[in-house]
């Protein structure tokens, strides 16, 4: 579960409300698609979220934990791929793993079993044992991907997760996320690609310059804005926030 009461973040000084006075919930168990324009407020949400940035105003739990007064708590609850690659790029990818699974006191035999499996789903067994430096765009893509998974957070977190991989694990990510939900966990990720989003979430929310402009699962939105596709949904509700402003 995720929850956003309140929550307000300004850059400039207080004249730019990146994140406008949002208020939701994400139950376990769901896809949630965030979906905005370029400068929208999306990636900001999600470093509110994480811990990154605290806001101005409001609250947020993950998992009933309140973010701000327990930080740590909180943090453990989550899993978290950037859209930036913010690594040890002088590790191999194996020490890189086995540093995350030491943070979040993952036993041998669990971070061995996460490891094999995520190591041959994403194809990177040959690679692991390699510098992150030598490591290609989607390689490391994938490398913080199978990171943000070694615990087993009970949600999440994702930013444009699609960027830089190749088919086949494109193809193994959507799958993951899928059966991620599947046992009761969230996925809450930010994507351009609309057409994933259609087909792969269970809820999506649009925000547009700070504010969320709506929230539903996407059959529904469709339905009601008399749209057949996620993307013509898309651009009507943000071109009338334009023709608004």
């Amino acid at each position: 579960m995720i929850r956003f009461e309140n929550v307000t973040k300004t850059y400039a000084g207080g004249a730019t409300r990146a994140v406008d006075d949002l208020t939701m919930e994400i139950d376990g168990g769901k896809v949630f698609g965030f979906l905005g324009p370029n400068g929208a407020g999306k990636t900001t949400t999600l470093k509110l979220m994480t811990g990154i940035l605290n806001p101005d105003q409001g609250q947020i739990w993950l998992e009933n934990v309140d973010l701000l007064k327990n930080p740590i708590d909180a943090k453990r609850m989550f899993g978290f791929v950037p859209d930036s690659f913010e690594m040890f790029e002088r590790l191999t990818g194996k020490e890189y793993l086995t540093f995350l699974a030491d943070l979040y006191h993952v036993g041998e035999k669990e971070r061995k079993e996460h490891m094999d499996k995520y190591l041959a789903r994403y194809e990177l067994e040959g690679a692991i044992n390699q510098p992150i430096r030598s490591f290609s765009h989607g390689m490391k893509q994938k490398l913080q991907i199978i990171g943000s998974l070694i615990h087993q957070p009970r949600i999440w977190i994702l930013d444009e997760p699609m960027v830089g991989l190749d088919p086949a694990s494109m193809h193994a990510l959507k799958q993951e996320m899928r059966d991620y939900c599947e046992s009761g966990k969230t996925v809450f990720f930010s994507t351009h690609v609309l057409d994933v989003a259609e087909r792969l979430c269970d809820e999506v929310g649009i925000i547009h310059k700070g504010k969320l402009i709506a929230r539903g699962a996407p059959e529904t939105l469709m339905k009601d804005d008399m749209v057949s596709t996620l993307e013509d949904l898309f651009l009507n509700l943000t071109g009338k926030e334009k023709e608004k402003a």
